[in-house]
């Protein structure tokens, strides 16, 4: 029953932004209504699905102690959050949906999946590359016609300026730190994969990426995906065995990529993102001013966290309404450098064993992730992201993907 139930909370995970789920009735970006919506439907599900494994096992210790064997970080990370999660409500301190929804949800749903069995996450995997072609065709379906079908709405407010395509993921940062890992990870993960289809399915991934505009993903994944082209290029030559297949597709590239890039430019493919290096909307200002806001509290203060209204009215005067734009800053600030660092012992644990159990190649998607994440708030307020990047992490560089070629 749970590996069954498993497959729907990927789905609503990677389905249900928070525009869809506006659409339905359910305010989750908002900061009015019921406090029930402000948790991610997948992450109900996630921890319905992990409460009855527990429950199912007969003897909830023996499995907790089973869990603790394969996958002891995680177990580790998710103990934490839970402390940090009785801190918050004890000292009032916000984002307690976001430590729900970004830490507790990713760990119960790995905690989960460290007992799937290679047919599951086969499934998994042909409903994450369905997912993501999905929601790279609808991106550049809004992109071409500028009609946001599920736009980022906060509060039921859509932001008339940014046109920038919604998809199924949302917010375009988000869309763009999504299908960034997924593009990464086809190229050096997703082993089962035809040859032909992986290049089919990187080419409309690029494409989607340039437009949902996301900077940093956009220049990352060109940077680190490329020096791994080259490197994978270089060593299939080195090895004097090349794919026929492989080659004619190479060959066939690099003919038609001037023309297609030619026509693209001349159409204004790359305006919107070109516009964006041009004008940011004092994003990267922020990201300088946000260091000033130390400077108005004491070191016992920054340790414990300061008073939230004196900082909330810090940021107002340095124009950082919008957010803090880096976890770990947005973190000590509002929960206290001892919380931040505990968090963040616990958070790089669990990263290392998520590549520990994972092919080869994993560092590739990771430490572009990980990158993109510290220039937004991300993982210090309310997010899925740290979900679904585990969740395509564990599937495509699952073992049996080798198995299975």
């Amino acid at each position: 029953m749970s590996r069954l139930a498993v497959v729907p909370v990927v789905l609503a995970l990677f389905a249900l932004s928070g525009g869809i789920l506006w659409v339905l009735g359910y305010n989750y970006d908002g900061l009015t209504g019921s406090s029930v919506t402000k948790i991610h439907p997948a992450t109900y599900l996630t921890l319905l699905v992990f409460a009855w494994r527990t429950v199912a096992t007969g003897n909830p210790l023996s499995y907790l102690g089973h869990l603790a064997a394969q996958r002891p970080a995680t177990l580790l990370l998710l103990a934490i959050t839970i402390l940090v999660f009785a801190s918050v409500v004890l000292r009032g301190r916000p984002n307690m949906a976001g430590l729900i929804d970004t830490y507790i949800a990713a760990c119960c749903l790995v905690l989960i999946l460290s007992d799937a069995d290679d047919r599951l996450i086969a499934r998994l995997r042909l409903l994450l590359h369905v997912i993501m072609t999905v929601n790279a065709l609808l991106g550049l379906y809004e992109f071409a016609t500028k009609n946001l079908l599920f736009p980022f709405r906060f509060d039921g407010q859509a932001f008339e300026t940014d046109l920038r395509p919604s998809a199924l993921q949302g917010h375009p940062l988000i869309n763009a730190a999504v299908t960034s890992t997924y593009l990464l990870s086809l190229m050096s993960g997703a082993k089962d994969l035809p040859q032909a289809r992986r290049f089919a399915l990187i080419g409309l991934q690029l494409a989607a990426l340039v437009a949902f505009g996301g900077r940093t993903a956009f220049v990352l994944t060109l940077l680190f995906g490329g020096l791994y082209g080259l490197r994978a290029t270089y060593l299939s030559l080195r090895k004097g065995r090349v794919s026929l297949l492989a080659a004619a597709i190479a060959i066939l590239f690099a003919g038609l990529a001037p023309v297609a890039l030619t026509v693209l430019i001349s159409q204004g493919f790359f305006d919107a993102l070109a516009s964006r290096f041009i004008s940011d909307g004092g994003s990267a200002n922020a990201r300088i001013v946000m260091f000033e806001l130390f400077d108005h509290f004491s070191l016992s203060q920054i340790i414990i966290g300061p008073d939230i209204e004196v900082l909330d009215s810090w940021r107002r005067i340095y124009g950082l309404e919008w957010g803090i734009e880096n976890p770990i800053i947005r973190m000590t600030l509002y929960q206290g450098a001892f919380v931040t660092l505990l968090l963040a012992i616990g958070f790089g644990l669990f990263m290392h064993e998520i590549a520990k159990v994972s092919l080869p190649g994993v560092w590739l998607p990771m430490i572009v992730w990980i990158l993109v994440i510290n220039t937004a708030e991300s993982i210090a307020s309310k997010t899925t992201m740290l979900t679904k990047f585990c969740v395509m992490i564990l599937c495509l560089y699952h073992p049996s993907t080798i198995r299975r070629r």
